[in-house]
This record gives C-alpha cells, sequence and structure tokens, in this order.
C-alpha cells in the first residue's frame, strides 16, 4: 500500500473501563486493506475487549474508531455488518436446529451487502462445509462450528474481518486449512484482525503483530522481532526470563 493511501481501519487512542478497571487503556493502530494484523498478548491484556469494541458489542468510553474515513466508534453491531465489518467469535452460537446451509442464508440477508456472497455452495466448498450443508448446525463438531461462525461472517462480504481464536482447538490439519483460507482472505484485499494464541499460527499467517499488555501496545512489528524484545518477553515469561 502506498503512504498516500490511508489505512482501511484506525484505532486512535481507545478506551474501555469496566468499573474502575481499564481493559483498553489509550490503545491506538491501524490496519491496511488486504492485511493480516495479529493481537496477541496474555489472558487478560484486552485482545477481545478491542475486538468488541469494533464490533460494537461494547461501546467505547474514549479514543476514536475510523473505517474507510468514517467514524464509526460507538455504532451498533447490525450497522457495522451493513458497513462492512462482521467478526467470528470464540464461541461459535449458531442456530442449532436450522441446517448450515439457513444459517448461511440468514447471515446474506442480514448482511444486506452488495458485497456479500454469491454463492453459498462455493462458500460452503471453500470451507468443506459443503457436505454438510443440509445438516443441523447442532451436530457439527466443535471443528466445522467455528467454520460455519467463518462462513456467516463472510456471507455478508466484509471488507475488514475480526477474527477471534479461531483456531483453538483444531489439529495441525485443520490449522493448516484455516491459515490458507485467511491468507486468501487477505489476497482478495480483505483486511483481518487476528486475536490468537497459538504463536506459530500467528506467525504463520500475520504481515505484522501488537503485543497487547494491561490494555496497552507494548511492542509492534513481526513475532521473530517481537521475543527479541526484553518487555515482551517479560510478559510472557516472567522476569527471570527477561534479559
Amino acid at each position: 500500500m502506498s503512504p498516500e493511501t490511508p489505512p482501511l481501519l484506525t484505532v486512535e487512542g481507545l478506551v474501555k473501563r469496566f468499573g474502575g478497571f481499564a481493559a483498553l487503556d489509550v490503545l491506538s493502530f491501524n490496519v491496511d486493506k488486504g492485511e493480516i494484523l495479529g493481537l496477541v498478548g496474555p489472558n487478560g491484556s484486552g485482545k477481545t475487549t478491542c475486538i468488541n469494541v469494533i464490533s460494537g458489542l461494547y461501546r467505547p468510553d474514549g479514543g476514536t474508531i475510523t473505517f474507510e474515513g468514517r467514524p464509526i466508534g460507538g455504532l451498533p453491531s447490525h450497522r457495522l455488518v451493513h458497513a462492512g465489518i462482521n467478526r467470528t467469535f470464540q464461541v461459535p452460537r449458531p442456530f442449532l436446529t436450522m441446517t448450515v446451509r439457513e444459517n448461511v442464508e440468514i447471515a446474506m440477508d442480514y448482511g444486506r451487502s452488495r458485497n456479500g456472497v454469491a454463492d453459498i455452495n462455493v462458500l460452503l466448498s471453500s470451507l468443506e462445509l459443503d457436505g454438510f450443508a443440509d445438516q443441523p448446525a447442532g451436530a457439527l463438531n466443535s471443528a466445522h462450528q467455528k467454520m460455519l461462525d467463518l462462513a456467516r461472517a463472510l456471507a455478508t462480504g466484509p471488507r475488514l474481518l475480526l477474527v477471534d481464536e479461531l483456531a483453538a482447538g483444531l489439529n495441525p490439519e485443520e490449522l493448516e486449512g484455516v491459515a490458507g483460507k485467511l491468507k486468501e482472505l487477505a489476497r482478495s484485499g480483505i483486511a483481518l484482525l487476528v486475536v490468537e494464541h497459538l504463536m506459530g499460527f500467528i506467525d504463520q499467517i500475520t504481515d505484522r503483530i501488537i503485543v497487547m499488555n494491561a490494555g496497552k501496545e507494548i511492542f509492534e512489528g513481526r513475532l521473530a522481532q517481537a521475543f527479541k524484545n526484553p518487555r515482551v518477553v517479560e510478559v510472557f515469561l516472567g522476569d527471570d526470563h527477561a534479559g
């Protein structure tokens, strides 16, 4: 992306408080079109809270969020979906008694995006869900439910996809397939903001990462450089490992 092209998403000074606790403490970063940016850090560092605020689940208590040049902080989730932002969840919650196909059809109808998926069969096939299309979502195992969650998000035609621990619980073959799919999405121009604890997976798919701790950014760059940073080492491994 050229220096003249503005980022797709800009987060500046983002604050989210729960009572007296600042889950996000003046956090700033940006995401470019077609980029995969990873958010990593220890439990409680604010990663999922960040995605929850950007996706409209929580209202920010300070700072700004700009998407395609427009302020979006505090907009409800349905308006953000229509604007081109969607997400997956750590624990998928499909309509269990509806079929896989019906779950995706609802997402397509709900999203009402000009960039939405034109062919459900192609989408299901790309995520290896075509063989389960007419089965109730409740019959799927956890890995396939995660793929259904991804399918529902993609059905709305997002230009920014927020991915919250999609890889957790997948076996190595499944991880390889998901990594390939996410990189394919980025090549198509979709920007991805990925929260994940599996560092090998993050290293495989991301262009850069933000390391968070206590709601703040403490590092930005490639994962390989992150673990040469004494502050990052201290956060992940404790004082005894910080050189």
